[in-house]
């Protein structure tokens, strides 16, 4: 008679979660060290990795097969590690950013962050501030490398959503449009190549406009794109008939969103909007993202994602009104805001 198969102990889920993180840190470790670079070249063992990168050889097979199992690397009967298609994404140069996202969630602000949680939890303060004794913003302007790497880690965490936004929301009735707080460019040259009729302004920090010329050149956009650098807490290009914020107003506690919001609806044009790009949370129970997000904007930046009802709530006090949220087939949604 076949016997039933075990059934996994009420606290499996839990296992799988806190083991999570020993392949977050081995995946850091790896890439940190550059060793998906060096098995681009072609599949290699552990000693021959380990003798070019600098690391115990030991201690490397035993990571990598810890992430082969997960899928990051293949394992030949040679004993040779490779690239699996995944893996592939980790290599320095790759479209996706997914070597700097790792290395930005893995970085020291965002490990240290997370370190010191139980702390955040009490105190309400972020992780940052608790482990670094600074701002997350003002910590990586002043590490110029690790702030480059957040900027590309946005294309990673975020990639699909531009399209998802360009398709899914009205800009018929749209003409100049300034993305605030837009970072590399990768939403609004979306948005411009997709509406032919846009013309846009990208805002942030003057290195960080500097740093997306090449972005908005490469995508023919210079005739349709300025670029313009400030500070969006003491004012914004104004002119616009459309304001995006997209992943702004998350970063920030609500006195410092009420002062971006106020700025951009003084900036805009009569008739204008403000267009909020967000992981809108779903209410109760039910999985999204945007509540793990959540969690990482009350850790890091030190803000927070909201409910539909929770941005009326916020906007108010700025004298907004949310019009409508239009959802898109990505996990943000389009909280159309104007003038109350």
């Amino acid at each position: 008679m076949t016997q039933p198969a075990p059934q996994p102990p009420p606290h499996a889920p839990l296992l799988e979660l806190t083991f999570a993180t020993v392949v977050a840190r081995a995946l850091y470790a790896v890439t940190e060290r550059g060793v998906p670079d060096l098995l681009a070249e072609g599949p290699r063992t552990p000693d021959e990795v380990a003798a070019k990168v600098g690391v115990h050889p030991t201690a490397l097979l035993q990571m990598l097969r810890a992430l082969a199992a997960a899928g990051i690397f293949t394992h030949g009967a040679d004993g040779r590690f490779g690239l699996t298609p995944v893996g592939e994404t980790l290599v320095t140069g790759h479209p996706t950013a997914a070597r700097d996202m790792v290395l930005t969630l893995g970085g020291p602000a965002f490990w240290s962050a997370m370190g010191a949680m139980p702390e955040v939890l009490e105190t309400g303060r972020t992780g940052v501030e608790i482990a670094l004794g600074t701002s997350f913003f003002d910590y990586i302007r002043q590490h110029p490398d690790e702030e480059a790497a957040f900027n590309r880690t946005m294309i990673a965490v975020h990639g699909g959503e531009p399209a998802a936004v360009a398709e899914a929301y009205d800009f018929s009735g749209i003409g100049k449009m300034v993305d605030v707080g837009g970072g590399l460019g990768t939403m609004l040259v979306t948005l411009l190549q997709r509406h032919p009729h846009l013309t846009g302004v990208l805002f942030d920090a003057p290195s960080v406009v500097e740093a997306a010329k090449d972005t908005i050149a490469a995508a023919g956009l210079v005739g349709r794109c300025e670029r313009v650098g400030g500070d969006f807490f003491a004012s914004v290009p104004p002119g616009g008939d459309a304001y995006v914020l997209s992943h702004i107003i998350h970063d920030w506690d609500v006195d410092a969103c009420h002062t971006i919001l106020r700025n951009c609806r003084d900036a805009m044009n009569p008739g204008g909007r403000i267009l909020i790009v967000e992981m809108v949370l779903p209410p109760g129970a039910e999985p999204h993202p945007g509540k793990i997000l959540d969690v990482v904007m009350l850790t890091v930046p030190g803000g927070r994602e909201r409910t539909a009802d929770e941005y009326g709530e916020l906007l108010a006090p700025a004298g907004l009104r949310v019009e409508r949220v239009v959802p898109t087939p990505s996990p943000v949604s389009v909280v159309e805001a104007v003038p109350a």
